[in-house]
């Protein structure tokens, strides 16, 4: 088998815990926040039911049949998987959303229900999402993927006349003077540009809209190739959304049938993004509606070498209502046909990695990850390895706390340069895991169990930080007798990490705003801070605007999310931007007690309901600067009282705690190569049990109590160990 890799009106937290609940009506356990108490996980912990296990991406590359199926499930369970996630491959004899796919995947479907095994599908012929395998580009091309451009340039003396036919899908003009880096905005309404150069060495630039793809990898390409022959549908029309989901999924419910939400557990979405500033015909209709000016004149501003005050200002607009529009109109019209017919869309995007890029192409994180079920991130080519940080997991665990979903994923390997020995493939797992990852899939670049291929065995190579250019080498680390232990451990850690409630008691503002305002600073000062924070073992989520808007209730001194997690303390790093909305909030928290705290500079302006129009920040009294822009002793003695304190301390020790009625679930992982010993203590007041994710044994460890409410334990930790620790009351 081969495998690859404007806003929302304030409501109270009742009201949104009382909607959250009537949507979760027809879920499943595994679908929602539940409080099982500890003892009534003790049923399942040895064999997890299979929707909380690993599941493997399922590659179908070459003939299928029957035969061939019913031999790869055997296979795949009998590596501890207990879950396949289905994607279609190259060579197959069914043509990809052809009637005999279709039929194919039922078969997949029943087989895979008679070995008490689950079944995902990529909602895709490859990657990304949203080309229905060339459908847009063959039979729907007035759907397919816009982007605004610069369709022409012009260079300009001094006293020159420039006269040209504009064609029509020219919307804007500007004159940016090489000289003085000034810039002029050019009226084009009238069909034509005519325009004398002033003083100085002129370029015009014309922008306008054009079908234009990200490139795509499809299976039905004859070339095998990544190109932009299978154009993308406009992620931004919610009509090419619905068409996709007619093509999709509703011919998939229709072989598929009462098995959906049952043995069928729904679509999984892979790296939706642009590769160009967004455009669809409606945008500019939209963005006056949100806005309440018109965006039109300046669109070529945002392509200039250097951006004056103002065209940053309005392209930061322009980012926020495209964003809107991607989260409604893709993300949303998917998310609730998911739920609506009692199945799970999970999707993850791209460059999560690189926050920059990811804000560039995908708009907002937040925003896109709001109505989706399982929110994801992916680790396919050595983003995650031993010799750098890699904190950007947090960004898929915050936003299912922030949005009060029990579960977030990871699609892992696939690419890696390096091949994983199976202690590094289990540490790159445990690397995320302990940042919140409790839904593992794994992707082998091995040769197709459909062609009866052996895997090629690969000198083992110098692990390096970040390969240039992702090299796919097929790895065939799942088929050492070492691995399926090793699937089991993942099976019953995912389980036990998807139960009870997050504990994290400080949040950091997340600056998506200044991303759209173009300040890249804000982007090193957020990553060192959480690298801080998490080395010093002071566990934390992300929050983003959306949140202050939409999310966050104050009750009692602390920010509440959706998954009653409590705030206590709210982090903003070195930022450009910061909302009237989020200000006004962390007002009313400071005000009640909460810490509020600047780690490095403070916001520069505050947006109302443009950043064009944005005003002098407000200040929130009793807010504390710690202008270094680190994590100081003293900040750290600002932050509430941690769930867990290590004496001595060790910045290779993690640890993530869950919370329960009847105790606290303890994570804890060794990154380090070097054995780790340490008296804990940790909130909480019980009976202490090391719950074996390995074996599936529990058994109480010694531990003494210490006040009213905390146990101490001696954690000892081997190089690249792991531990589960319940503190029972």
């Amino acid at each position: 088998m081969f495998i690859k890799h404007p806003g929302m009106k304030k409501i109270t937290l009742m009201v949104m815990i009382l909607l959250t609940a009537s949507l979760a009506g027809a879920q499943k356990a595994w679908q929602k926040i539940t409080d099982k108490a500890i003892r009534e996980l003790t049923f399942d912990f040895k064999i997890p039911p299979p929707e909380y296990g690993m599941i493997l991406w399922w590659g179908w590359d070459g003939h299928m049949s029957d035969t061939v199926i019913k031999r790869d499930l055997d296979r795949i369970r009998e590596m501890g998987f207990r879950g396949v996630m289905l994607e279609a491959g190259y060579g197959m004899t069914a043509e990809y959303l052809s009637p005999e796919w279709f039929e194919m995947v039922r078969i997949a479907v029943d087989e895979a229900k008679k070995r008490g095994m689950i079944v995902w599908i990529e909602d895709e012929g490859k990657y990304p999402s949203g080309f229905a395998g060339g459908k847009f580009s063959r039979e729907r091309p007035d759907l397919k993927m816009q982007g605004l451009v610069i369709t022409e340039r012009i260079d300009a003396k001094s006293g020159i006349r420039v006269y040209a036919k504009m064609p029509h899908y020219a919307l804007s003009a500007v004159a940016y003077n090489n000289t003085d880096k000034t810039s002029r905005i050019i009226d084009i309404t009238s069909g034509t540009l005519d325009w004398t150069a002033p003083e100085g060495d002129w370029r015009i630039f014309v922008a306008g809209n054009r079908f234009r793809s990200s490139q795509t990898r499809s299976v039905n390409n004859p070339t095998r190739g990544k190109d932009t022959t299978a154009s993308l549908m406009d992620y931004l029309n919610p009509l090419a959304t619905k068409q996709f989901l007619s093509w999709t999924h509703e011919k998939y419910k229709e072989y598929i049938g009462d098995e959906f939400g049952k043995t069928f557990m729904g679509f999984m979405g892979d790296e939706p993004d642009f590769a160009y500033t967004p455009w669809t015909p409606k945008i500019l209709e939209e963005f006056k509606a949100r806005k309440g000016y018109d965006i039109k004149p300046f669109l070529a501003s945002f392509f200039l070498p250097q951006l004056s005050e103002e065209a940053k200002r309005m392209k930061a607009d322009y980012w926020d209502v495209w964003s809107d529009l991607f989260r409604d109109n893709f993300f949303t019209v998917q998310a609730d046909w998911c739920r609506e017919n009692n199945i799970e869309y999970i999707v993850h995007l791209n460059h999560e990695d690189q926050l920059p890029g990811l804000i560039r192409s995908s708009g907002d994180f937040f925003k896109n990850m709001r109505n989706v079920g399982i929110p994801g991130v992916d680790a396919i080519w050595a983003q995650i390895w031993m010799d750098h940080v890699a904190d950007y997991p947090k960004l898929a665990s915050s936003a299912a706390h922030l949005y009060g979903k029990p579960r977030a994923f990871t699609e892992s390997f696939a690419a890696y340069s390096y091949r994983p020995t199976v202690p590094e493939a289990k540490w790159v797992l445990d690397h995320q895991l302990v940042r919140g990852i409790n839904f593992v899939q794994i992707m082998f670049m091995s040769a197709s169990t459909s062609r009866q291929a052996p895997a090629p065995q690969l000198p083992q190579a110098k692990p390096i930080q970040k390969p240039p250019v992702p090299t796919v080498r097929r790895t065939s680390f799942f088929q050492s007798d070492t691995f399926p232990p090793v699937a089991q451990y993942i099976n019953r850690a995912t389980f036990l990490l998807s139960q009870g409630r997050p504990s994290a008691k400080v949040c950091v503002y997340f600056p998506t705003l200044s991303f759209w305002y173009g300040d890249n600073e804000a982007n090193k000062n957020l990553l060192g801070l959480s690298q801080q924070l998490t080395e010093n073992q002071i566990d934390f989520d992300f929050a983003d605007e959306q949140a202050f808007e939409s999310v966050l209730s104050l009750r009692n001194g602390a920010f509440v999310n959706l998954s009653g997690q409590e705030y206590k303390a709210i982090i903003i790093p070195s930022i450009s931007v910061i909302s009237e909305t989020a200000t006004g909030k962390l007002k009313e928290f400071a005000k009640e007690g909460g810490k509020v705290i600047y780690c490095g500079r403070r916001p520069l302006m505050m947006t109302g309901k443009t950043f064009r129009d944005a005003t002098e920040p407000a200040e929130i009294p009793g807010a504390i600067t710690e202008p270094s822009g680190k994590l100081t002793q003293d900040m750290i003695d600002l932050l509430p009282e941690p769930d867990v304190k290590l004496n001595p301390s060790s910045p290779q020790v993690k640890y993530l705690c869950r919370k329960f009625p009847d105790g606290e679930l303890y994570f804890f992982f060794n990154e380090g190569t070097a054995p780790f010993s340490s008296s804990a203590v940790l909130e909480g007041k019980g009976k202490a049990q090391l719950w074996d994710a390995g074996s599936g044994d529990i058994k109480r460890i010694k531990s003494r109590s210490e006040g009213p409410d905390k146990t101490i334990i001696q954690l000892d930790l081997k190089g690249w160990e792991t531990k589960f620790v319940f503190i029972r009351r």
